[in-house]
């Protein structure tokens, strides 16, 4: 969940945990339960993740790099599409035929954005910002992770100033719920 480092680092590393989580899934039988649980532990990493991007990095990009609204707001998008997912796999049983179908799309659409992230916004940022901008930025995106939702809400804002007043209070229902269910525990 936390890594250290600058804010590109942090989230690169996280972008090769989610990867990972993937291969995990993959490599189950088709309709193990396991596969289930992973698919959890990815949806908690997954929404964590965006929730951090949604309240620290995107602003970021918007004050900083040039364009940044239109980048801002595409992230922002492709962070709704997975979360709509997300929330639509949310309970499915891994025997179920769906399963595989939303799996295979969340890769897709992961993956998508990933590149996108890495290959585009990161350099943009990188350039724009001084190490220590960066490096305060990985902090404050460590400490979002830290009380952000484990649960996909779609309907819940996206941006600021509601997603920082909202974030917390819901991530700490979702870990409350979390920790009475054992969700996310492997």
């Amino acid at each position: 969940m936390g890594h250290g480092g600058n804010v590109i680092a942090e989230l690169t590393t996280d972008h090769r945990e989610v990867d990972e989580l993937f291969e995990k899934i993959q490599d189950q039988p088709v309709g193990d339960v396991q596969r289930r649980k992973l698919a959890d532990e990815l949806t908690i990493e997954l929404v964590r993740h965006s929730v951090a991007e949604e309240m620290h990095l995107y602003p970021a990009v918007r004050k900083y790099v040039d364009g940044g609204d239109d980048i801002a707001d595409k992230e922002i998008a492709d962070h709704s599409e997975v979360e709509q997912h997300l929330k639509d796999l949310e309970g499915v049983p891994a025997d179920d035929p769906r399963f595989e179908n939303l799996v295979a799309l969340l890769k897709l659409e992961v993956a998508e954005h990933v590149r996108d992230e890495e290959n585009r916004l990161f350099p943009l940022l990188e350039a724009a910002c001084s190490p220590e901008a960066l490096d305060e930025l990985g902090d404050k995106v460590r400490t979002a992770k830290k009380t952000a939702p484990t649960r996909p809400h779609p309907s819940a804002p996206d941006t600021p100033p509601g997603n920082k007043l909202l974030g917390p209070g819901t991530g700490l229902v979702d870990r409350a719920r979390d920790l009475l269910t054992g969700r996310g525990k492997s």
